[in-house]
């Protein structure tokens, strides 16, 4: 099926008005003395310049030298629209006037120059955020061997003195009973007890006690 054709108004009044300006136009040009082809590019002339100037706008709208010559533009189709709706005698166009229409073609090629080469509107600085810092997180090594406590050095007892009637320990004798002492207190953390000295030594009971008393042991 044929698709239906959708008339927009507001096109076909565009339409309507750009054909009536442009013969006002031509027919003004023509009355100036533009006469042939010359006639038929004023009005083409004009429409451009007010369609670049209207594009100018609608890119830049703060654009001064847009809204000058869109209103030059503006003010060159109506003069014309008016000037052929009887106020103007055609067949006796005043010598301004055919001045100013010899003359618009530089002017409409100047502002059409100025229009498509004005420089765009710089952009607007996108605003910096202050992005939260990250917080700082303490790094701690995982593959360091845990500290080991110090090892204390236990201080050797000096041996006190022996009863009066305790036998004499010989020297190398209470030195090797020292030794079997402090590798007890370096394996356990406690003092050897003396019985478990006798038991070691295996000495009589006096020659142990003497010992014992000697290394301060219980």
């Amino acid at each position: 099926m044929p698709r239906s054709i959708r008339v927009d108004a507001v096109l076909v009044q565009a339409v309507i008005a750009g054909a009536l300006s442009f013969a006002h136009l031509h027919d003004l040009a023509e009355a100036a003395g533009q006469t042939g082809w010359k006639a038929w590019a004023y009005p083409i002339s004009v429409d451009l310049l007010l369609v670049a100037a209207w594009r100018r706008l609608r890119t830049a709208r703060r654009d001064r030298s847009a809204w000058t010559w869109f209103v030059i533009a503006l003010i060159a189709s109506l003069g014309a629209n008016i000037a052929t709706a009887g106020l103007l005698d055609l067949k006796h166009v005043p010598a301004w006037l055919c001045i100013v229409v010899a003359g618009w073609p530089a002017l409409a090629f100047l502002g059409g120059t100025l229009l498509v080469h004005a420089p765009a509107e710089p952009a607007a600085p996108a605003q910096a955020v202050d992005e939260p810092a990250a917080p700082e997180v303490a790094m701690h090594r995982t593959d360091e061997p845990a500290p080991t406590p110090a090892s204390v050095p236990v201080p050797e007892l000096a041996p006190a003195p022996a009863p009066a009637d305790a036998p004499a320990v010989p020297a190398a004798l209470l030195d090797h009973a020292r030794k079997i002492a402090d590798a007890h207190r370096a394996s356990t953390g406690t003092p050897m007890p003396a019985d478990a000295l006798s038991a070691r030594l295996q000495l009589p009971a006096p020659m142990t006690d003497a010992i014992a008393a000697q290394l301060q042991l219980t």
